[in-house]
């Protein structure tokens, strides 16, 4: 058994930091999980330029001081999968996949989302190498190439303008006539010059010679009629589901988000959820901010109480 915490948070991102800051300020011993990278999405995000306060910065460097924010005041960070939150005497016990344990007085599962991935033959084979989900990763190996983007939300469109300052083209293939980007962004794109918009489409196939991607097939939704984007590469910003396999399923809905109240509590006793694995309307980083310092006040008045 290992140490035992006041809160232990699943997730390093900006609900998860902002929750560990929030609740090491309040004295409270905190541990916080992380699966993958420090910061969530945010270290795969080329540019922010809606978080208050700061006109703009990149992703990575956001994620970096939100990083060390975090641990500022106490707070320890490791790396690890949980598999599942249990009990264990009036506490929470987090099991984690490489066979530790800790305990806690409550748990804040901060999650996120993790993008979906292209539904077509061959795609998991190519993922890499000609198919990428971060463009900041990857966008260097497409210098001077065509590149496809599927997509017409934020995502899509931000790392499409990206893009567009590596790749000699960029197309971009919406399933709608309309984007669900914001306006700023769409205005943008659509002023590059740099970038094609192709609306009503859906990618239909792979296009493979000598064992690499050249192009994408794509189908228009009205009248079946199937074209080719030339591309060496392909970015999918095609949605995203909860990370929340390992959560009980009571208090999930029909699509896996948490259930959370406006404390950020749920209906299990002692777990509480913060950011965009929670069921909710915006998604951004402020608003995980907002549902990180809500979860860790919620924690610390009810721990003190």
């Amino acid at each position: 058994m290992n140490e035992q915490y006041d809160v232990i948070i699943v997730g390093a991102g900006p609900a998860g930091l902002t929750a560990a800051i929030y609740a090491s300020r309040a004295d409270l011993k905190v541990l916080i999980i992380e699966a993958e990278v420090n910061g969530g999405k945010l270290s795969k995000t080329y540019e922010i330029e809606n978080y208050p306060g700061i006109k703009s910065i990149s992703g990575l460097e956001l994620a970096t001081q939100l990083t060390e924010h975090g641990q500022k005041f106490g707070a320890k960070l490791i790396s690890g999968e949980v598999l599942e939150i249990g009990e264990n005497e009036g506490k929470k016990e987090v099991r984690l996949k490489n066979g530790d344990v800790y305990l806690s007085k409550a748990v804040v599962v901060a999650t996120g989302t993790k993008e979906r991935t292209l539904d077509l033959p061959h795609a998991d084979e190519f993922t890499g190498r000609g198919i990428s989900y971060c463009a900041v990763c990857d966008g260097f190996f497409y210098r001077n190439r065509n590149i496809a983007i599927i997509g017409g939300g934020n995502s899509a469109l931000e790392e499409a303008l990206y893009l567009a300052s590596l790749a000699a083209k960029v197309t971009i293939i919406v399933r709608r006539d309309v984007f669900r980007a914001d306006a700023t962004v769409v205005d943008k794109v659509k002023a590059n010059e740099k970038i094609e918009i192709i609306t009503k489409h859906l990618p239909e196939e792979l296009v493979i010679e000598n064992d690499r991607i050249v192009g994408l097939k794509i189908r228009n939704v009205e009248s079946g009629e199937v074209s080719t984007v030339d591309c060496a590469g392909i970015f999918p910003y095609i949605g995203a589901d909860p990370c929340t396999s390992f959560v009980d399923p009571s208090i999930l809905d029909e699509r896996g988000y948490i259930l959370a109240n406006a404390d950020m509590s749920t209906a299990i006793p002692g777990i509480y959820a913060a950011g965009d694995c929670i069921r909710k309307d915006l998604r951004q980083v402020v608003t995980a901010c907002n549902d990180g310092a809500i979860a860790a006040n919620s924690i610390a008045k009810v721990l003190k109480e």
